[in-house]
């Protein structure tokens, strides 16, 4: 397989087009890149349809596209979970309900909005642990990319690395978030174009999905059916863990609490810009199984399972690579390559930019110059990306020890995310919260995160039969432990001022109204139509 995957000079030309694109972009952008607020929050002035766009590439890496075909072929149709449990009605909660503080507040990043709700002290921990995670989730953008420049070109995993490493570090250092989000837009629909056609030719090879059902195990193509015992699915879980595990706290630990996408959002135009950006983000977000998962599931159907084993291991990130290699001639090759390119790409700088901000603006100016001019500020944001770009570097490596790199992104979102999400929900829904409350909840939660890890890792306490139904199990323990010791300390502890609370807290906030729109160009409308949608297509596939 990988002797047949040669790049063709028109295909170098495609992928020459590609980087010249991106990289103009950034030396673009640059001249309009002149305050902190431009590089990191794009001035607050992009429009709802170019964040909302912005909203899902930036999700969409190559951690996704790799990592979701790779989970298709292990798993099959329950991964389309991720998306339909896993994604959407928290996508419609962040926009209709959480979006409204953040951008009200006019926090500039999710840890500084838990300094104006809690405190220093909570601040500073989300932003350590939210630092560290972006990191990681950069690094694994790096690996996935090596992956594939070693099978179409057969290229050094090191080279690949710092090649791609040092394009993402220009055009992020020249046009900060700004140039991010419009190279995103672009990204969004390459990758479209470059995987699209892998997803129909592998089902015409399968024959369709009756030709998956003769060629696959009983219950692969169902994602609801196989979930009333963990025996009986690839995933090793039950319903209570996809919809409690995957559906309420990673989910919306990820989506309601995680910079990287809402950093987004909070570089809308006006509220009611950021309020639609993740539900804009929600409907290409409704067909994304199709496009990645279904290549995953046709993949392990009709390639040969030895082509997917490296040094005797089956490494289920390789479904893609060995479909673009099966199926893309010359040229449609190079779009191909260049796809996933661009969701590496998006990927790797939505990460970098949201760790810049942080960084900047929560450890930073916090920490050590509280009281500096603006244009320091931006020249620390430039440093920023380039020292992240490296950690990211090493933190590729790390990802060689995992042979689905999904279930490598779930257990850190089980860490960082879950307890987060019991933090945000009590801080905004419940004005009794204290700051010492959330800190020490945090705290817990991460630690409880930490000795499931420990445990399940060594066999001592708790066993499960595939690492997602434990990072599933992780994540509840996670948000449990948190929720439990957050409402523990604060029903022990004095609470802030109402007065300190309005516009932090739902029930001291007044809602944004919008009787002026058309009822079809109201935020709720258009949740309401995301979720009939989802809510149609888990019932087909159930």
């Amino acid at each position: 397989m990988l002797a047949t995957m040669h790049l063709a000079a028109i295909d170098y030309v495609v992928i020459g087009l590609y980087f010249a694109f991106v990289l103009g972009v950034g030396f673009a952008l640059k001249r309009s890149t002149r305050t902190s607020l431009d590089f990191f929050l794009s001035g607050r002035r992009i429009p709802a349809w170019v964040t909302g766009l912005a909203f899902i590439s930036a999700n969409l890496g190559a951690l996704e596209v790799l990592g979701m075909a790779a989970s298709g072929a292990e798993y099959g149709m329950l991964t389309c979970h991720f998306y339909w449990v896993g994604a959407i009605p928290a996508m419609v909660f962040v926009g209709l309900f959480m979006m409204p503080f953040y951008y009200g507040s006019r926090a500039r990043s999710v840890p500084e909005y838990l300094r104006l709700r809690f405190d220093e002290k909570t601040r500073m921990f989300n932003a350590a642990t939210f630092a560290v995670m972006t990191i990681l989730a950069s690094g694994i953008n790096l690996y996935a990319m090596a992956i594939v420049f070693q099978l179409v070109l057969g290229w050094s995993f090191n080279a690949t690395v710092l090649l791609s490493a040092a394009v993402v570090l220009v055009y992020t250092w020249l046009g900060g978030l700004t140039s991010s989000i419009y190279n995103e837009v672009l990204q969004f629909f390459l990758i479209v174009l470059g995987i699209l056609p892998l997803a129909v030719m592998s089902m015409v090879e399968a024959g369709g999905w009756q030709g998956l059902e003769r060629r696959l195990p009983s219950g692969y193509l169902h994602a609801w059916t196989t979930l009333g015992h963990a025996a009986a699915n690839p995933m090793g879980v039950e319903w209570f863990g996809v919809v409690m595990g995957l559906g309420f706290v990673l989910s919306f630990g990820y989506w309601c609490t995680d910079f990287l996408v809402v950093q987004r959002a909070m570089a809308a135009q006006d509220m009611t810009a950021a309020q639609k950006t993740p539900l804009v983000g929600a409907i290409p977000k409704v067909f994304i199984p199709f496009l990645v998962i279904i290549p995953g599931i046709a993949a392990w159907a009709v390639i040969p399972h030895s082509a997917f084993l490296v040094n005797g291991k089956t490494n289920y990130n390789l479904a893609l690579p060995l479909l673009l290699g099966r199926y893309y001639p010359a040229g449609l090759l190079g779009v191909g390559v260049t796809a996933l390119l661009a969701s590496f790409m998006s990927g790797m700088a939505g990460n970098v930019t949201a760790f810049n901000t942080v960084w900047t603006y929560d450890i930073y100016q916090a920490l050590l110059r509280r009281e500096a001019p603006d244009q320091h500020y931006l020249k620390m944001g430039r440093a920023a990306t380039f020292f992240g770009i490296l950690l990211s570097i090493g933190a590729a490596y790390a990802a060689l020890q995992f042979h689905n790199i999904m279930n490598y992104l779930q257990l850190i979102f089980s860490f960082v995310n879950a307890p987060l999400l019991a933090t945000f929900l009590l801080g905004m829904f419940w004005k009794r919260a204290t700051a010492n409350g959330a800190f020490w909840g945090l705290v817990s939660g991460t630690a409880a995160a930490a000795g499931h890890w420990a445990m399940t890792a060594h066999g001592l306490l708790f066993h499960y039969s595939s690492v997602m139904a434990a990072n599933f199990s992780r994540a509840i323990y996670a948000f449990g432990a948190c929720f439990v010791i957050t409402v523990g300390v604060s029903l022990f502890t004095t609470p802030r001022p109402e007065a300190e609370l309005v516009g932090l807290v739902s029930s001291l906030t007044e809602r944004p109204r919008y009787g002026h729109l058309s009822w079809w160009r109201r935020p709720v409308t258009l949740a309401l139509g995301v979720l009939a949608l989802t809510i149609v297509l888990n019932w087909i596939y159930r």
